[in-house]
């Protein structure tokens, strides 16, 4: 028990810093692409390689697969394509910064989700480090946004974002029980993007934009490659992780994900750091200390 908590935490921690590493990579490839399109592609080429792991590694069990298909179809539809819309509209309506901070209360849905639907115990520590690191990461950017703006005027790509970002934290948990089931993380992942994907490509074909992908340039594709690869390596770790510890927990370690996107503007861009998003990583990286700590455990009474 003790190993899976270490090894689901450590692929938790990758999965924050493949998170973090994605926003400054971004900046150097820009990729000036129609989003939908952009993640289709992606999906589809990530669910393919996970379709490929899943059938090396014998994750496809037909007893499992009859049993959690029903999950499987939630996970795409909502996580996989739904919310992945919303998102991207979203961001048309709205700052990058904005949308990006808006998405950093994932782990509160998650929380809340995985407390009521799976039962999971958070415990007095593990809720005192996240409202910790959600202070820390309200402190990093308020260098660029005005975080009570948010809540007190909300735009319609602000609302946008929170509805995708609360889909996307019910699909995790889905994603969660199903693995309860029994079922594995390959083929779990594999649904999430190949099917998502599919979908996100109908809606492609249905507005009429898939002459989009013909007129790509080889830079295009280049920088399509790189993104897929950041965005598989955090499917990878993220799935994995869950099926070790409970959700809500790898969840809140995702908040490290602003330290190390900081970390890596001051190293490879010279990017300056107020004061006030240092001590907002000191309080990001304290909560996490204790995050760590916490054992992922089952609720065994009633709420």
């Amino acid at each position: 028990m003790k190993s899976k908590e270490v090894r689901g935490t450590v692929l938790a921690l990758l999965t924050a810093l493949v998170s973090g590493l994605a926003i400054p990579v971004n900046k150097i490839f820009v990729i000036k692409l129609d989003p939908v399109v952009f993640t289709a592609v992606r999906a589809v080429i990530i669910g393919t390689v996970f379709l490929a792991l899943s059938l090396i590694t014998r994750s496809f069990r037909k007893q499992s697969l009859t049993k959690n298909w029903k999950y499987l179809a939630l996970i795409a539809i909502i996580g996989g394509s739904f919310a992945f819309m919303l998102f991207f509209t979203g961001l048309k309506l709205t700052t990058a910064g904005r949308g990006a901070f808006l998405h950093k209360t994932l782990p509160l849905y998650v929380s809340i989700f995985a407390f009521f639907l799976l039962k999971e115990n958070i415990s007095k520590k593990q809720l005192y480090a996240m409202i910790l690191m959600f202070l820390g990461t309200i402190a990093i950017f308020s260098a660029k946004i005005n975080p009570a703006e948010l809540w007190m005027n909300p735009q319609l790509g602000d609302i946008l974002i929170i509805s995708a970002t609360i889909m996307w934290a019910l699909e995790n948990v889905i994603a969660r029980k199903a693995m309860i089931n029994g079922e594995e993380n390959f083929v779990i992942s594999f649904s999430r993007m190949f099917f998502g994907g599919l979908i996100l490509f109908g809606v492609v074909a249905l507005t009429g934009r898939l002459d989009v992908l013909t007129g790509m340039t080889p830079q295009q594709w280049m920088s399509i490659f790189i993104s897929t690869s950041i965005l598989f390596c955090y499917v990878l770790f993220w799935y994995w992780s869950i099926k070790y510890i409970n959700v809500s927990k790898a969840a809140v370690l995702l908040l490290l994900a602003p330290v190390v996107s900081l970390i890596l503007g001051v190293v490879w861009f010279g990017e300056p750091v107020p004061p006030v998003q240092l001590l907002g990583s000191a309080l990001i990286l304290t909560g996490a200390y204790f995050t760590i700590k916490v054992k992922s455990t089952f609720r065994t009474t009633g709420i």
